[in-house]
């Protein structure tokens, strides 16, 4: 057991020793030419596919001589116009835009659902709540209240309005939107309603302001310009005011199903400027994409709900109305790149540095897969373990067959 461990200390103790000694170790390069044409062609093959993804791909599409920024300052302003004929209504912008004041989100309604003359008071529950349904007082718990119903039980069972089955009274605005509902049809005509989209952009690190609304001399060609422009991606690509069937069109979105169901559509502005370039190139592009879930799920669309309260008979009352629409969600993304000494010269040096890779993979394929004699090796890695007294010849010399005193390895090596 003595003997063992004195091994196993002796055997770590030579290890420790071998290492240190050799970490003080100098490697340096040795230059020596293969003339093996396999090799010779992978070796430029790989340099050629180094040199053109960084010409081609990081300098030329990514910009890497750029210094960028990412995170502009953005603002955005919108307006919708349009007028429509609904029925003996006419509509206009108060009655169908919300919010008035505009935004970067901004919605329509394009179709209504009417609960008349709700007042506070009792009534039947819906019999589609869980637990509502009853046929003895006893069913009903008083003052529970069902966060998926509409009130707080009485606890009382009554007659379901008309029905011959009974629900659970509640205390609520009654009668209950399921039961009274009215629905209109929806508001075909907003596919020409027009939204006016201002988006200003500001980029403070190279302190560069930029807008979205045609450059034009004076403010009076602007107007002019903005009374009789759509926005066309190849006619117009610089309107800021685009028709709702255009922006439902681009998302791959059919206007008459948002009538019904509502949705909720994204509009991207991209700002990519090249600020070697003038500034005045640096212009907006628009893409469209529906971002709510699709109609084929559960709670699709896009809804919401609100109230008109007046007195009726002194008594206060209230027209619930359920409102389906188009919500525009205006998101804003900015990318501004200029020349910088400083990013040119990393990706430069990286460059150079990668190409370096394509000597690492040669020697790797030459050490495993053409050095069957192990001549290459034997030439490739040499050791000096003190100064020479006779002085080595530094010139690059070249064999060219086995067996010759020179440091080339040509195809005359047998293999």
């Amino acid at each position: 057991m003595t003997e063992t461990c004195h091994k196993i200390i002796m055997g770590l103790h030579n290890f420790l020793k071998e290492y240190i000694h050799g970490f003080w170790d100098y490697e340096t390069p040795k230059v020596m030419v293969v003339k093996n044409r396999t090799l010779g062609v992978i070796y430029r093959s790989v340099q050629f596919l180094v040199i053109t993804y960084f010409i081609w791909y990081v300098f030329i599409s990514q910009k890497a001589y750029q210094e960028s920024e990412t995170r502009p300052e953005s603002s955005v302003y919108t307006l919708m116009k349009g007028s429509a004929i609904h029925g003996d209504e006419i509509l206009d912008t108060v009655e169908y835009a919300r919010p008035s004041e505009g935004g970067d989100v901004i919605s329509t309604i394009l179709r209504r659902e009417f609960t008349f003359n709700q007042r506070q008071d009792t009534c039947a529950e819906h019999f589609n709540v869980a637990g509502a349904n009853c046929t003895t007082d006893s069913d009903c718990v008083e003052g529970e209240v069902n966060f998926n119903g509409h009130g707080r039980r009485t606890g009382r069972c009554v007659q379901y309005y008309n029905h011959t089955f009974k629900t659970c009274e509640i205390q609520t605005w009654c009668p209950i939107e399921e039961y009274a509902v009215v629905r209109e049809p929806p508001l075909e005509e907003a596919i020409n309603f027009t939204v006016f989209i201002r988006n200003s952009i500001h980029f403070p690190k190279f302190k560069v302001l930029r807008g979205n609304i045609k450059d034009a001399r004076n403010k009076r060609d602007i107007k002019r310009y903005l009374n009789k422009c759509h926005y066309d991606e190849e006619s117009d690509p610089y309107c800021p005011i685009f028709r709702l069937g255009y922006i439902a069109a681009q998302a791959r979105e059919n206007f008459s199903e948002l009538c019904n169901t509502g949705g909720v559509i994204g509009v991207f502005i991209n700002w990519k400027c090249n600020l070697d370039l003038d500034p005045s190139h640096c212009k907006p592009t628009y893409s469209f994409r529906r971002l709510d879930l699709r109609k084929d799920l559960p709670d699709a669309g896009y809804y919401y709900r609100f109230a008109k309260y007046y007195s009726k008979d002194g008594e206060e009352t209230r027209t619930l109305i359920k409102a389906y629409g188009i919500r525009l969600d205006i998101i804003v993304h900015g990318h501004a790149g200029k020349f910088s000494p400083i990013p040119t010269i990393i990706s430069t040096v990286t460059a150079m540095t990668s190409v370096g890779i394509c000597t690492i993979i040669c020697d790797w394929i030459m050490l495993t897969f053409i050095d069957k004699n192990e001549v290459y090796s034997e030439r490739k890695f040499d050791e000096v373990i003190k100064e020479p007294t006779n002085p080595i010849p530094t010139e690059l010399s070249y064999i060219n067959s086995f067996g010759s005193n020179h440091s080339d390895l040509s195809d005359g090596v047998p293999l």
